[in-house]
């Protein structure tokens, strides 16, 4: 599989320290070996979402064909990821 980053994750991750940057990073990637692990879960609401937990942080993607895009990244305590993702569709 292939893996696709939306600018706006991208930037998230950037911005990210070091050690929480190689944590969201490893989960990304492991995306690609297994799109569908046992911790992700649809996203209610968009039937083409899914949604996948790594520390405090929530990974928002899409498997579309061989190809894994991620969509937004944000923490997990905080609605905000929500809110983007309902804004952009």
């Amino acid at each position: 599989m292939k893996l696709d980053t939306h600018r706006d994750a991208l930037d998230f991750l950037d911005a990210l320290e070091a050690k929480q940057f190689k944590q969201v990073a490893r989960k990304m990637l492991g995306l690609m070996s297994e799109p569908l692990p046992p911790d992700s879960r649809a996203l209610k609401g968009y039937e083409d979402l899914r949604r996948a937990d790594v520390g405090e942080f929530r990974i928002i993607y899409r498997i579309k064909d061989d190809t894994v895009f991620i969509e937004l990244i944000g923490r997990r305590n905080d609605d905000a990821v929500y809110r983007d993702i309902s804004r952009r569709r």
